[in-house]
C-alpha cells in the first residue's frame, strides 16, 4: 500500500499532468472552458507548483482565440525545434519512428483505452492526458522514457522566452532528475534539432477537449486528494 506522503505526490503528478495537458492543447473553441478546469484542478495543488500554470493560464486567457491559437501554431507547429512530438525528437518522421510510436499505441490497449482516433499517440499533451486520467503508472514510464525529448523542448522554450515554458518545467519536476548525459543529450538536439525529415510530417492540431460535461463538474483528479 502505497504511504500517504508518496500518494500524495502521485495525486499531485496527475494534476500537473493534467493542467499541462489542457494548457498545450490547441486553441480552439473549448479553450476558455479549459483554463477553468486548469484553474480548478490547480486549487488541489501546492502554491509553489500551481502558480507558474496559472500564470500560464491567465496569460493564455487575455489573448483572443484567434491570437492563441497562431502563437500556438508558431511556437509548436512550423518550427522542427519545440515540436510536441515526442518520438519525432528520437528518430525523426523516419521509419522507425513508427516503431517507436507503436510503443505509445501499445500502452494505451494494454491500459484498457483505444489510441485517439485523428490524434498522434506521441504527442505531449496526448500522454499527459494519458497519465492523467487513464493510467499513472503506464503513462509515467511513457514520460521518464522520452524525458530527454522533455527536457529538450523545455529548453528550446526557455530559449525563446516562450510563455508555454514553465508548463514543459511542471511537467519535468515531476519525472526523475535528469542526469548529466540526458541534459547533455537535450542540449545537442536542441542545436541540431530532431533527426532529418524523410516521409514528411502530416499538419495537424490536437485539441485534448474537456470530456462531455467536464466543465460542470469538479475535474475528477482533483477528487482523488479528498
Amino acid at each position: 500500500m502505497m504511504r500517504p506522503r508518496a500518494a500524495r505526490r502521485a495525486a499531485e503528478h496527475r494534476l500537473v499532468w493534467q493542467a499541462a495537458s489542457l494548457l498545450l492543447a490547441y486553441p480552439d473553441s473549448e479553450h476558455r472552458t479549459r483554463l477553468e478546469l486548469v484553474a480548478q484542478l490547480c486549487a488541489h495543488l501546492p502554491r509553489e507548483q500551481a502558480d507558474p500554470l496559472l500564470r500560464v493560464a491567465a496569460e493564455l486567457g487575455l489573448l483572443t482565440e484567434v491570437a492563441a491559437a497562431q502563437q500556438f501554431t508558431e511556437t509548436f507547429d512550423l518550427r522542427r525545434r519545440a515540436t510536441l512530438l515526442l518520438t519525432y525528437w528520437t528518430d525523426g518522421d523516419t521509419r522507425n519512428r513508427g516503431t517507436a510510436m507503436l510503443a505509445f499505441a501499445e500502452a494505451y490497449r494494454g491500459a484498457g483505452v483505444e489510441p485517439p482516433s485523428g490524434e498522434v499517440a506521441d504527442h505531449l499533451p496526448v500522454v499527459l492526458e494519458f497519465a492523467a486520467t487513464v493510467d499513472p503508472v503506464a503513462g509515467a514510464a511513457l514520460l521518464t522514457a522520452y524525458r530527454r525529448a522533455i527536457h529538450a523542448i523545455g529548453l528550446a522554450l526557455s530559449e525563446e522566452d516562450s510563455r508555454y515554458a514553465p508548463v514543459l518545467a511542471a511537467v519535468i519536476a515531476t519525472l526523475p532528475p535528469a542526469t548529466e548525459q540526458d541534459l547533455g543529450w537535450a542540449r545537442r538536439l536542441v542545436d541540431a534539432g530532431p533527426a532529418a525529415e524523410s516521409v514528411g510530417l502530416a499538419p495537424f492540431t490536437l485539441t485534448v477537449p474537456p470530456r462531455r460535461g467536464a466543465h460542470d463538474r469538479e475535474p475528477a483528479v482533483a477528487k482523488g486528494l479528498r
